[in-house]
């Protein structure tokens, strides 16, 4: 047990947010490799809460405390995305090992920073967690290997029950594109690397970035907030493998699955999930037109929702950390995938094809 990997989460809550829905359900099915050391929460009051329906043995008030804490060797950050920064960059400059969620920053000056600040040989993980699902690694492997063919069409159908005609309080400032966490970098961003990472990267694209509901209510109350970042977004690409492809990402949309459906010149491959906050959030189904072995299992068994593909990045992020290898997406990928927003943002805006590098 003295060689676990000690975890300060900074963004606990007691009842609900991801690292209470996620994070934690993960972590403690992997206990001989980690240890929930500490919390911190935006109150002292939050974080004992928090620490106390976590197990952890320290509660901090302050974020910044606990990621100068010695006895923490990996910070998770698990905050809204405009505190990101600070605390990543404090991390970092103290010698920790950072998992920060998606999106790193809110916009690439802030990805870029980042990036830049991590010492060689720090391990950092950015929380794109579909990227360590048993089903999208085997459908790599598989088109890797030639099962596929030459790389056709996709076409990606991306839901989430988000971005919808009302909000809760708690998610009131997610419908403002200032604060960097949005439909197009949440939901977009999570199937945009998913979609590179079988496909690989664009190197042209044409975008429709839409708000299709202005005007927000926030449920329990009577205020109304502008919603400033898109609700439904559409996106024409054409990849480095020469395949085409479509990508829908819908605002909204609880009551259907996501669908990637891939044609190449020898069969085709599916990937579903029915997960309602989002593909990347629940177990994904793989199905192939040809013979194929199954994906392997789990490397963490019992979970589902949440926390289940959480807890493949986890285990992936420590097999890293104990190895000495970097296999699992990092802040240069969240660079890149920053860039490739902003391309998508560009595109919308100009009506103009964009092409990438």
């Amino acid at each position: 047990m003295a060689n676990r990997h000690r975890i300060g989460i900074v963004g606990g809550n007691a009842t609900r947010a991801w690292a209470h829905d996620a994070h934690v359900p993960a972590l403690r099915k992997m206990t001989g490799r980690f240890a929930i050391e500490a919390v911190s929460g935006r109150t002292q009051e939050l974080a004992d809460e928090a620490n106390a329906a976590f197990g952890g043995n320290r509660a901090f008030g302050d974020s910044l405390a606990l990621v100068r804490d010695p006895d923490i060797d990996i910070v998770a950050v698990s905050v809204k995305v405009p505190e990101h920064r600070a605390v990543v960059l404090a991390a970092l400059a103290a010698g920790k090992h950072v998992f920060c969620e998606w999106p790193l920053g809110r916009d690439l000056a802030e990805a870029e920073e980042m990036a830049a600040a991590v010492p060689k040989g720090a391990h950092v993980m950015i929380g794109t967690q579909a990227l360590s699902a048993p089903a999208v690694l085997h459908a790599r492997k598989l088109i890797d290997e030639g099962l596929v063919g030459e790389l056709q069409v996709c076409r990606v159908f991306s839901p989430t029950g988000g971005w919808g005609d009302s909000a809760p309080a708690h998610y009131a400032y997610l419908q403002d594109k200032a604060n960097g966490a949005t439909l197009e970098t949440i939901a977009g961003g999570h199937t945009l690397t998913m979609i590179e990472f079988l496909l690989g990267p664009y190197r042209e694209l044409d975008a429709r970035n839409t708000i299709m509901r202005k005007q927000v209510p926030i449920v329990g109350s009577d205020e109304v907030v502008e919603r400033t970042c898109a609700d439904h977004m559409l996106v024409l690409g054409k990849h480095e493998s020469g395949c085409v492809s479509t990508l829908e990402v819908t605002g909204g949309v609880s009551d259907r699955p996501f669908a990637l459906e891939l044609v190449g010149s020898k069969g085709s491959l599916k990937l579903g999930s029915s997960f309602p906050g989002g593909y990347q959030a629940g177990t994904i189904v793989l199905e192939t037109s040809f013979d194929a072995p199954p994906p392997a299992a789990h490397v963490v068994e019992g979970l589902k929702y949440a926390p289940v593909n959480v807890a493949e990045a986890w285990a992936r992020f420590a097999d890293d950390i104990e190895n000495n290898t970097f296999t699992v997406p990092d802040f240069d990928d969240a660079v890149r995938l920053t860039k490739l927003l902003d391309a998508i943002d560009a595109a919308s805006s100009s009506g103009a094809r964009q092409k990438l590098g």
